[in-house]
């Protein structure tokens, strides 16, 4: 097939029209690495990374646990399309039909007026980053990560899939570092404390794409942020892949909230890798909600090296129809009176599955660590499936651990009650679910928090 024609064909598919200034073969290759390299014009340490990421990556196995991937073909996809648009700051260089797309998300309104910066990516290219005067005087960068490998290139270097994520950690960490594009670095600088957040926007539109933006992020001494990020894509007939990386450096003190609403199309395949290093008396909290995708691996951790440092993860995940929700979250004990509460929400519907893959390891130095693990599940057929699959591995005597799963279907007491209260039963019904998911989501800004509720009432239309 002629190389216009190919274009074409993809265009035509997607929801978006738009010229891109490349698309790349699918499958992988060294010439599609390189020239990923070249179009970012990247340092030497850089491409040798992504080459070596992509030896280990041929010869390591797909995972064989957790949801079946036989059907997402490797081969099939494509690795990088470069959108012809540069990174801006300025709304008014966006090409007028994106930026239209933007608006009717609501992401230039929410910008306006209470996001301390926004950005925003489309297929393999950061198009728009913006931070508001007041805290880019304070110090804080907010940028594309390409940008930013040119602008900070030792800071960059020292953190970029070193200790946090190596690029050995697993083969999909593999396949990111090869190929990852996009993305932001922030750099916080010590005791700037910001209460707006930062958000940053994923849109995949080329069918057979992959999108594998990098997100790094350093919070030094006394920081506070929050940072919010959101993703979506329209619905192909091809699998698609999403393997971004998410790594988050919380220096002494500092305090890091981390948001996620994920609403990929079914035919998406979600293989994130999140983790964070947390110093002393440093806290994380990580909020997520999973909505879309066909098949989901997701498991957001937390590493509490330092003492006195704290985890938080809060997860609501839907499970329907053809979809496999796998998610869950880890923390790593290692420094002396560290603490992590893991709590998760799922509801499981039209024969979807969903997953509870939880890991706490707590090494022989944590001493007085405080774990709680709580995971609930509500299935609303016989038809869906709940599984959790705890695991605690304690090394030391001195600390206390707690655990606790439940699954449960809507009681018919519940109903009952509520339509004696002039609700129908499908209203009772609804009422029951989205109270199940609330204390999660309302731990999202207001915006957020209505975003997601809407999301979850759209995947419970028809089921009752």
């Amino acid at each position: 097939m002629e190389e216009k024609d190919r274009f074409d064909e993809l265009l035509s598919k997607a929801d978006l029209k738009y010229n891109p200034k490349y698309v790349a073969k699918t499958g992988l290759s060294e010439e599609i690495i390189k020239k990923i390299s070249q179009d970012n014009d990247e340092p030497e340490w850089m491409l040798k990374k992504r080459l070596k990421a992509y030896e280990l990556f041929k010869k390591t196995k797909m995972p064989d646990w957790g949801p079946d991937l036989k059907e997402l073909n490797l081969d099939d996809i494509i690795y990088y399309v470069d959108p012809n648009i540069k990174d801006s700051n300025n709304w008014d260089d966006i090409p007028e039909n994106i930026k239209s797309f933007f608006k009717k998300l609501g992401v230039q309104e929410a910008e306006e007026k209470f996001l301390a910066g926004l950005g925003t990516q489309y297929d393999s290219g950061t198009i728009y980053h913006n931070i508001k005067k007041e805290w880019n005087k304070k110090g804080i960068i907010f940028e594309d990560m390409n940008i930013a490998l040119k602008k900070y290139p030792d800071l960059i270097k020292k953190h970029f899939m070193t200790n946090c994520v190596p690029i050995t950690d697993h083969k999909f960490a593999m396949l990111h570092a090869a190929v990852w594009s996009g993305g932001t670095f922030m750099y916080v600088p010590k005791n700037v404390k910001v209460k707006m957040p930062f958000h940053a926007y994923f849109r995949m539109n080329t069918m057979k794409a992959g999108q594998f933006e990098h997100t790094l992020i350093i919070l030094d001494e006394g920081a506070e942020i929050h940072y919010v990020e959101g993703c979506s894509s329209p619905l192909f007939s091809t699998n698609s892949i999403h393997a971004g990386c998410v790594e988050i450096f919380v220096k002494k003190g500092a305090k890091m909230k981390y948001s996620s609403i994920e609403n990929w199309s079914k035919n998406m395949y979600n293989l994130n890798t999140k983790r964070a290093i947390l110093y002393s008396n440093a806290s994380i909290e990580w909020l997520s909600g999973q909505t879309g995708s066909a098949k989901t691996m997701l498991y957001p951790t937390s590493i509490l090296l330092g003492e006195n440092s704290k985890s938080e993860n809060f997860g609501i995940t839907l499970a329907g129809k053809n979809q496999n929700q796998d998610v869950g979250a880890k923390a790593i004990h290692i420094g002396t009176n560290t603490t992590s509460i893991i709590k998760s929400k799922s509801i499981s519907k039209d024969g979807g599955c969903s997953s509870f893959r939880g890991l706490v390891k707590i090494n022989k130095t944590a001493k007085n660590s405080i774990v709680s693990v709580d995971c609930d599940a509500l299935i609303l057929d016989n038809d869906s499936i709940s599984n959790t699959f705890p695991t605690l591995d304690v090394a030391n005597d001195e600390s206390q651990v707690t655990h606790e799963a439940k699954v449960g279907k809507i009681s018919d007491e519940e109903i009952f009650y509520l339509m004696s209260k002039g609700f129908s039963e499908d209203m009772a019904k609804e009422i029951i679910v989205m109270g199940f998911a609330q204390d999660v989501v309302k731990k999202l800004p207001f915006k957020y928090a209505i975003e997601l509720n809407k999301l979850i009432k759209e995947e419970m239309e028809g089921t009752f």
